[in-house]
């Protein structure tokens, strides 16, 4: 058992840290912007709260982040009563964050300075995924420290995988979006052309999916799709926040990325369209509005 602190308890955060609680028999410690949510969390999985990062950081061996964004992250770290000035020597500072591989070297230099450890560890599978502990997580660091945290982080896991040096876990999560907005909108396309061609989705998807066009996007999204119901998970601007990330890289590395950058574009119409708080599926509703 190790002593464990969880900083960021929103939809990913509040089941990851209560897996490491309940499977993986951790001492848990959180803090959250809202101490309300930290209070119910400490009751729920009878763990303790803190009022500041630095003091769930405290004596800790690992430490885990996972908030919104870059400056986010760089808050509750690097801030005043952030999560480094209360780390030990020796511990580890593990990020699942979807943010920028900038700051993920940047946070790596920074803890190194303390004498602490840090990987990125960005993580896909969504809401459902944290709820069920199946998440993949795709690592960046030292591989002697990858090697320590595992098994810790497998509380929450299915899939754990060191990607290369700090910044690759970022890197890889950034491939992995990609990979989203290409596939949500091709499946957006399809049911849409089945809709106008009178056929019946269903029976199309029961075919389909077992072949060559089947995808984790078709088998659990298409039916929610066809309603029209877009309440499942992960968020149009959480995806745009992602999307943002990639493209900025993209320019930094001069990969080309025409379909994302212009799926991007499709997000923004869903915004548009007051689709913020909408899942990625909802790509459909641009289409038939």
């Amino acid at each position: 058992m190790a002593k464990v602190a969880f900083i960021g308890l929103g939809v990913m955060g509040f089941p990851m840290a209560g897996h490491l609680k309940t499977k993986g028999g951790h001492d848990v410690t959180v803090y959250n912007r809202n101490a309300e949510k930290a209070a119910a969390w400490a009751e729920k999985f009878s763990g303790k709260s803190a009022p500041t990062p630095a003091e769930a950081a405290a004596g800790a061996d690992f430490v885990f982040v996972c908030v919104g964004n870059d400056e986010d992250l760089r808050s509750v770290t690097l801030g005043e009563n952030g999560a480094l000035h209360g780390m030990k020597p020796g511990s580890v500072l593990i990020d699942n964050t979807t943010a920028s591989a900038e700051v993920a070297r940047e946070l790596y230099a920074a803890a190194k300075e303390k004498g602490v450890d840090f990987i990125d560890a960005p993580v896909s599978g969504g809401q459902a995924g944290a709820e069920n502990g199946v998440l993949t997580v795709m690592c960046g660091g030292d591989e002697a420290v990858f090697e320590r945290a595992r098994p810790v982080i497998d509380a929450y896991a299915r899939m754990v995988g060191l990607m290369g040096p700090a910044g690759s876990g970022q890197l890889t999560k950034m491939v992995n979006q990609i990979c989203i907005a290409g596939l949500v909108q091709g499946l957006a396309e399809a049911l849409h052309f089945g809709k106008r061609a009178g056929l019946d989705i269903e029976k199309v998807v029961e075919v389909i999916s077992k072949g060559a066009a089947g995808s984790w996007q078709m088998e659990n999204r298409h039916k929610t799709m066809n309603a029209g119901k877009y309440d499942f998970g992960f968020t149009v601007d959480w995806m745009r926040k992602d999307l943002g990330i990639v493209l900025t890289e993209a320019r930094r590395n001069g990969a080309k990325l025409p379909v994302t950058a212009v799926v991007d574009q499709f997000y923004g119409d869903v915004q548009a369209m007051g689709g913020n708080r909408w899942d990625t599926s909802s790509l459909l509703a641009r289409l038939e509005k």
